[in-house]
């Protein structure tokens, strides 16, 4: 993987890695805020100004238009927020980087945010929240997020809730605009099929109006818990969604990598733990996974699943049980092989594509001040020993750290805290 970085004196900074092979390219400009750097009273705003970029600009005033002008690319185009940062990407052919460029500066540094487009978009908003509460798939990690961290920016959700995106006024979103999208406080890579020298100079060209200053920090978060803990929602559903899981490693923690492969082998893939039980042995689920996650002030890994209401108990001692294996009986070499294997075809087929070179670069560059290659990430996961997964499974897969969150029609979770206090 070949790129190269540059800061501008504004702050900006610039990352370019042109690709062999490839048609595509891909622009990702990132911003280095999100829903951890609101306050309560505008929860949600980070996602609702990620709307209204689209909403008309300068050069493109009408409503409809930036993204019509992305359409008539033949591009892949989006934008999202997330607890940490804001992004906003096209992947297009690589002889419409200038277009893709000009679009994606112009949404950035020249909106208009009408005041009429900010109504109507509060309730595109609105309807996106109730969709979201209709997917209780995708609302059990918000519910799963919530228990871990209460009520500070990192439980709430990306979205906000109605009555907040309802009062949230157009000077706010404009005064959170101004103190967050500043150059030092994002960066603009660019992967693909593409020419470095030329892609640099139109890039620091297009940007140069790009507002200076510092952006303003998020709040530290707080972690208690001495006991296991249970969130329920009771909700009329066709299945029961869970995560059950323990608090883990931020980003700057080496011992994540142990995490990272302890995953793989709970819940990463059809030979991991979880699936070849609860789903290949008994076939009471047909999505089971674990995933490690990595913010940049805490982590967790987390294992979910939608099982058939009747069976939720079951499933849910079927992974404390797995859990207490691993703590008394550890895991194999062959499994931490096969994990780290896994791990770097994985890696090596994402790097196929332009997108996922261009977030890689960026995420790296954004919150951990320098790059490293995939080369060198997959030299500290080569490095981790059954030792380091042991010491990590001893500090973490215990009753005080273990959370489980819960969707479906089910009132009582008195049982299900003696089930985790069995860790």
């Amino acid at each position: 993987m070949k790129f190269y970085k540059k800061i501008l004196p504004s702050g900006l900074k610039v990352i370019i890695s042109p690709m062999s092979g490839t048609e595509a390219m891909t622009l990702l400009v990132l911003v280095g805020t999100g829903s951890k750097y609101e306050t309560k009273n505008i929860n949600g705003i980070s996602h609702f100004l990620e709307h209204l970029f689209f909403k008309g600009t300068k050069h493109r005033p009408e409503p409809g238009e930036v993204n019509r002008a992305l359409d008539g690319l033949g591009s892949e185009h989006n934008a999202f927020t997330s607890k940490e940062v804001t992004g906003y990407w096209v992947k297009a052919a690589g002889k419409h980087f200038d277009a893709a460029l000009d679009i994606v500066s112009d949404i950035l540094l020249e909106p208009l945010f009408k005041a009429d487009e900010i109504e109507r978009e509060r309730g595109v908003i609105l309807q996106e929240i109730s969709m979201y509460e209709d997917m209780p798939q995708r609302r059990i990690g918000d519910l799963w997020e919530t228990l871990l961290y209460g009520d500070q920016p990192a439980g709430w959700d990306i979205a906000g809730t109605k009555a907040i995106i309802n009062r949230i006024k157009r000077d706010e979103i404009l005064d959170y605009k101004e103190k967050q999208y500043v150059a030092s406080n994002a960066l603009v890579v660019v992967a693909g099929n593409i020419d470095a020298k030329s892609t640099e100079k139109k890039i620091i060209k297009a940007f140069s109006s790009f507002n200076h200053g510092k952006a303003f920090p998020k709040k530290p978060i707080k972690e208690v818990q001495k006991n296991p803990s249970t969130h329920f929602m009771y909700k009329e559903t066709d299945q029961s969604h869970l995560i059950l899981g323990f608090r883990g490693y931020n980003m700057f923690d080496d011992r994540r990598y142990a995490l990272d492969l302890l995953s793989v082998i709970l819940g990463g893939n059809m030979s991991s733990r979880f699936f070849m039980e609860i789903r290949e042995n008994l076939g009471l689920a047909y999505y089971v996974r674990a995933s490690a996650q990595n913010y940049t002030d805490s982590g967790y890994l987390a294992g979910s699943a939608g099982v058939p209401h009747e069976e939720l108990k079951r499933v849910i001692e079927l992974m404390v049980k797995i859990l207490k294996d691993v703590k008394t009986r550890g895991v194999s070499e062959s499994e931490i092989k096969f994990a780290k294997d896994y791990l770097r075809g994985s890696m090596a087929l994402s790097f196929e594509s332009s997108d996922e070179i261009a977030t890689f670069l960026g995420e790296q560059s954004l919150f951990y001040k320098k790059i490293e290659t995939p080369d060198e990430v997959l030299r500290h996961i080569e490095k981790v020993t059954r030792g380091d997964i042991m010491k990590a499974v001893k500090e973490l897969v215990r009753p005080d750290k273990m959370n489980l969150a819960v969707i479906g029609p089910h009132r009582d979770s008195k049982d299900y805290i003696n089930i985790l206090k069995r860790i």
